[in-house]
C-alpha cells in the first residue's frame, strides 16, 4: 500500500543524515541525479507467483458456487430457455447460440468488473484507514452481518422496482447483454454480501489491475455454467432439483465471509490469536456444513460432500495450528537508532531495514514465512544487523522522516545497507519473496561487501 508524503529537503546534520520539514504538499525529495531519483522504487504487488493463482482459482470456484444459491439457480431454466428460443437447430443456430452467450458472460463480467475496480481505487484512502483498529473491526462486523444473512438470519431485499426493471425481456443480443448487466440485481439478496465481502477485500489492496482481474474471474466463474448449459441445453434435465442443498451452499458462503471477517481484524490480534480464531471459525465451519446442518437432497451424494466438507475443514484446522507450533524462531529486529547503524559500521556489518504495516499482507507474509526461515534465521543473527521500522501507525513524525531519508513509496520496502552505511540500490526489494530470493540478496550483499 503506497505511503504518500509531503516533505522537502531542509539541509543536513554533521553525520550526514538529512532533516526535513513538512509541507503541504507532495514533492521531490531526492537530489536530481541520485541513485534513488534516478530508479524510483516500484509499488508492491499485493499478491505474488503462486498466491495470485491459488487465490483466482479459488474466486473461480466460488463464482461457480454461486450458481447453486438459492436466488441464482431458479434462474438457469429461465436463462437457458430464453437463449435456446433465439436460435434454431441448424449451425447457424447454434452459432448464434454461442455468440449469445459470449454476449451473457461479457455483461456480468462488465458489471462485475466495473465494481471491481471501482473499489481498488479507493486504495490509497484504504490503506490509511485500515491503519485504526476500531475500523478494522467495524469491518468485520459489517462482514459477519452479512454472514448472518446468508445464514438465513435475515434477508437482503431490493425495491420491487428495481428488480422488476432488471427481469424485464429484451430480444436480440442486446437483450442478452442486458441480461448478464442486471444478474447481480436479481441475485442480490444471495449474492450481494459475498460480492460486498469480496469489494471490501480488494480494495484493501489497493491495485485496479487486481480489483479488475478478481471480478472479472468472479464473472467467469459465476457465467461460465449457465454459458455451457445454453450450449447443451439438452442436458439441462440432469440437474439435481432444487432444494434444501442450495440452502446449504447459501451457508458455506457465509462461513466464508466470517473468514473473512477474521483476516482483516488480524493486525490488531496477537499471532497466536489470530491463528486461533481462524482455527475455531474454520473447525465450527467444519461441524456445521459437515454433521449439524439438517438439509438434505434427493442425490446420494450430497451426504457424502457434506462429511468431505467437514473432514477437510477440521484437517485445515489441525494443519493451521501445528503449522503455527511448529515455526521456529523468527529474526530478531532491533529498532531503527542511529547508535545501531553506528555499531553496525563498527562491527563492519552490513544492515537490513524492513519497512513494516501490519495491514500490509505482503508484509505478514514476509514476517511470518522468510523471515522465520531456518536458513534466513541463522544467516541474519551471525552476518547482519537487522531492524524494523513499523510504520502501522500514521502520523509518527521519526518514521515519516526515514520514509523519506530512504525514499520508500510503499510497503513492504526491504533495504540493504552496506558496513558503511550505503545502500546498495540494486538489492533493494519492495514485495514478498520466498526465503531463497532473500538469501541471495543476502549473499550478494556479503560478497559485494568482501
Amino acid at each position: 500500500m503506497a505511503v504518500k508524503l509531503g516533505y522537502k529537503n531542509v539541509y543536513r546534520d554533521p553525520y550526514g543524515y538529512p532533516e526535513w520539514q513538512k509541507i503541504g504538499m507532495p514533492v521531490e525529495t531526492v537530489p536530481a541525479g541520485s541513485a534513488q531519483a534516478a530508479e524510483p522504487p516500484r509499488a508492491p504487488g499485493p499478491l505474488y507467483g503462486w498466491a495470485m493463482i491459488w487465490t483466482l482459482l479459488g474466486i473461480f470456484a466460488g463464482g461457480m458456487a454461486l450458481n447453486l444459491t438459492p436466488c441464482v439457480y431458479p434462474l438457469i431454466p429461465i436463462t437457458v430457455s430464453y437463449f435456446g428460443g433465439q436460435a434454431s437447430t441448424n449451425d447457424q443456430g447454434h452459432r448464434k447460440l454461442i455468440a449469445h452467450g459470449l454476449c451473457y458472460m461479457l455483461g456480468l463480467a462488465f458489471t462485475n468488473s466495473v465494481l471491481g475496480v471501482a473499489a481498488a481505487l479507493t486504495g490509497g484512502l484504504m490503506g490509511s484507514i485500515l491503519q485504526n483498529p476500531f475500523v478494522l473491526a467495524a469491518i468485520a462486523v459489517v462482514l459477519i452481518s452479512f454472514a448472518t444473512s446468508l445464514f438465513g438470519l435475515w434477508e437482503l431485499r431490493l425495491p420491487s422496482a428495481v428488480t422488476q426493471a432488471a427481469v424485464k425481456s429484451y430480444s436480440g443480443y442486446f437483450g442478452t447483454l442486458f441480461m448478464g448487466l442486471t444478474l447481480g440485481v436479481v441475485a442480490a439478496p444471495c449474492i450481494g454480501p459475498f460480492i460486498l465481502g469480496l469489494l471490501t477485500w480488494v480494495a484493501s489492496m489497493g491495485s485496479p489491475w487486481l480489483g479488475f482481474v478478481v471480478f472479472f474471474t468472479l464473472s467467469l466463474g459465476l457465467g461460465l455454467p449457465l454459458f455451457f448449459l445454453a450450449v447443451f441445453s439438452g442436458q439441462l434435465q440432469r440437474l439435481p432439483r432444487s432444494g434444501g442443498w442450495m440452502l446449504w451452499v447459501r451457508k458455506a458462503m457465509g462461513w466464508v465471509l466470517v473468514g473473512m471477517a477474521v483476516h482483516f481484524i488480524r493486525p490488531i490480534l496477537p499471532g497466536f490469536g489470530a491463528v486461533v480464531i481462524m482455527a475455531a471459525v474454520v473447525t465450527a465451519a467444519g461441524i456445521h456444513l459437515g454433521w449439524l446442518d439438517k438439509n438434505t437432497a434427493s442425490f446420494r451424494l450430497f451426504s457424502w460432500l457434506k462429511a468431505g466438507v467437514g473432514v477437510a475443514c477440521l484437517v485445515l484446522a489441525t494443519f493451521l495450528v501445528a503449522s503455527w507450533a511448529m515455526k521456529g524462531p523468527g529474526v530478531s529486529w532491533k529498532s531503527y537508532s542511529e547508535e545501531t547503524l553506528r555499531k553496525a559500521q563498527i562491527q563492519n556489518k552490513p544492515v537490513i531495514i524492513d519497512f513494516y504495516a501490519t495491514w500490509c499482507t505482503p508484509c505478514r507474509e514476509l514476517e511470518e514465512v522468510t523471515f522465520h526461515d531456518p536458513e534466513v534465521v541463522k544467516r541474519a543473527e551471525k552476518d547482519f544487523v537487522m531492524v524494523k521500522v513499523d510504520v502501522t501507525q500514521g502520523g509518527n513524525p521519526f518514521h515519516e522522516q526515514l520514509l523519506q531519508q530512504y525514499g520508500v513509496k510503499g510497503v513492504p520496502t526491504v533495504v540493504f545497507l552496506d558496513p558503511g552505511g550505503k545502500e546498495c540500490r540494486e538489492l533493494r526489494l519492495v514485495d514478498y519473496l520466498p526465503p531463497d530470493r532473500i538469501l541471495n540478496s543476502m549473499s550478494r550483499l556479503q560478497n559485494k561487501c568482501s
